[in-house]
């Protein structure tokens, strides 16, 4: 077994190493009370070429791997989870369901802008009454003269203000007595989709999450992403990347929490002694440091597993059930040891506490990972 990172991908590492530290943690704070999207960090980002990082060059990707993907994803959560979180929706929700069951002519018209940063990915599967139970969807798209008529709301879609396209669930029809659940290409623009951003949300607050409303909106069928019947399928082989994703923000939010904590225990002193010298201190950050490098391998073998082309639902299950929970608890114990400052938004950790609940929460819950690991382990 060889833990070592390739060539390429520590030249990866090095440079989001560097890139999050002076670009995009100086602002955090400041985007996380003000809700500002960060536009400029991601135009700098598309102009290193990571937007469209693990797809391939012909479609103005970079042809890297899974692994690399989850690194750019850790590092950018590591200084501000808001940024990771738009990245990893970006690549594993918005390009990967185009790369996966795209045509070369939807690869050529909806693929190369999001790899190239002039669209952002999204994903339009949660609404209302579909949350854990996709298969409760209940937006309709009508065919009729060569069109899909398409009606019906979507929630908590991550990117959309800021995407030109974006896949979507439909039912289009009905198959023995089921529903016929199709993905199909939705152009932002297009008459009759509102996209309202009035959330007011926990934490993540300078990504963008919003409702969609669709109304009578017209695409061509040419539009259907993959084979029609197929979009349930289709979106929980996404949602597999994605937990990779997750697993990777979770791993970042965790490890920045923990360097925090761990620079603030050597430099607070009380009664006499920093507070790193206690050991009811140095067991928190022992655990922490265990937990953050224990739920980094599992993502790391997720990746690994992708990207040799073998099974891994399993295991990004696994890789974001633990990783999020890990990241709740690291979180939360960083308020702990930074005691009342933790509480303090000038601290920051305060920040990633509340960043990480939604790593529980999106993609699929805990509860539901569970469920999907007992599935693949034969229960």
């Amino acid at each position: 077994m060889n833990f070592d990172l390739t060539s390429e991908q520590e030249m990866i590492k090095r440079m989001i190493t560097h890139f999050a530290d002076e670009v995009v943690a100086p602002g955090a704070i400041e985007r996380d009370r003000t809700k500002q999207f960060p536009v400029e960090i991601f135009k700098k980002l598309a102009e290193m070429g990571i937007m469209g990082l693990p797809f391939p060059e012909e479609y103005g990707g970079g042809g890297a791997d899974t692994v690399s993907f989850a690194i750019v994803t850790e590092e950018l959560s590591r200084a501000c989870g808001s940024t990771g979180i738009t990245y990893s929706a970006h690549i594993s929700l918005g390009g990967a369901p185009l790369s996966l069951f795209g045509t070369e002519e939807q690869k050529q018209k909806y693929l190369i802008p999001i790899c190239t940063g002039d669209s952002f990915g999204a994903f339009g599967l949660t609404e209302p009454s579909a949350g854990s139970d996709a298969g409760g969807t209940r937006t309709s798209a009508i065919e009729d003269n060569g069109d899909f008529l398409i009606n019906g709301n979507k929630c908590f879609i991550t990117n959309a203000s800021f995407a030109k396209h974006l896949a979507i669930t439909a039912v289009t029809g009905e198959k023995d007595g089921k529903k016929e659940i199709s993905a199909i290409i939705v152009p932002t623009n297009a008459q009759g989709f509102t996209i309202i951003d009035n959330y007011e949300k926990m934490g993540l607050n300078s990504s963008n999450t919003t409702e969609l409303v669709l109304e009578d909106v017209t695409v061509p069928v040419e539009n259907l992403l993959g084979e029609r019947g197929e979009g349930l399928r289709q979106f929980l082989i996404t949602l597999d990347g994605g937990r990779i994703g997750i697993g990777a923000m979770a791993v970042g939010i965790a490890q920045g929490a923990y360097e925090k904590s761990l620079a603030y225990a050597k430099e607070r002193k009380q009664f006499g002694k920093s507070i790193s010298s206690f050991q009811a201190t140095q067991f928190k950050l022992a655990d922490m440091a265990m937990k953050i490098e224990l739920a980094r391998n599992m993502v790391y073998k997720a990746a690994w597993l992708k990207d040799q082309g073998r099974p891994f639902s399993k295991e990004a299950a696994m890789c974001k059930l633990y990783a999020s929970e890990m990241c709740m608890e690291v979180t939360n114990q960083a308020v702990q040891i930074h005691g009342g400052y933790g509480y303090m938004k000038e601290y920051q950790v305060e920040r990633m506490m509340r960043d990480a609940k939604l790593l529980e929460i999106g993609e699929g819950t805990s509860e539901v990972q569970r469920m999907v690991i007992s599935r693949l382990i034969g229960c």
